[in-house]
């Protein structure tokens, strides 16, 4: 049986979610949540050419990354959430791609109003799973890899490489 190798992630870092255009997005990382949360808002079920699509606006327009569009999706569901204070609530939840340590992945997000909260995701457990090993001492490992690997292409002319989802940096030519 194959070993993976795991990666050490910290409590905070910065990912890209290149399907909404969004990069370096500041993430909490929460072995407490089984699914990950963005924030968003303007949720709202609309019909398309026959099919049922949800609508939503990603951030707040205060925020740096904020991109004024409304994205539609009709893959998605809805999921019987229930928070740290026991509260349930139902939620909507996207897939999409996710980019950390050079790496894509395929990740499962909550729709969610985190408006309050410092960080516009959370990075749960479904998305940790095999993949990280937290490091409470940490910080940004993610983030500071791609700013040194970036820094090194710039000086040395080559262009940035770019992961697809399963694939391992070292896999990559």
């Amino acid at each position: 049986m194959k070993k993976i190798q795991k990666t050490t992630i910290g409590t905070r870092d910065k990912i890209d979610i290149p399907e909404f255009e969004l990069t370096d997005l500041p993430c909490r990382i929460d072995t407490g949540a089984t699914t990950s949360a963005i924030h968003c808002h303007q949720v709202k079920l609309i019909q398309k050419d026959g099919q049922e699509m949800i609508s939503f606006c990603l951030l707040d327009p205060s925020h740096d990354a904020y991109n004024h569009r409304a994205f539609k999706t009709s893959n998605f569901t809805e999921k019987k959430i229930k928070s740290s204070f026991g509260d349930i609530e139902y939620r909507y939840t996207i897939k999409c791609p996710v980019t950390l340590f050079d790496q894509t992945f395929m990740a499962e997000f909550t729709l969610a109003d985190r408006e309050k909260m410092k960080f516009p995701v959370l990075l749960g457990r479904r998305l940790l799973k095999g993949r990280f090993i937290v490091d409470v001492a940490k910080a940004n490992a993610s983030y500071k890899l791609k700013v040194g690997s970036l820094k090194l292409e710039a000086g040395s002319g080559a262009s940035p490489a770019v992961a697809t989802a399963g694939q391992k940096p070292k896999d990559r030519k």
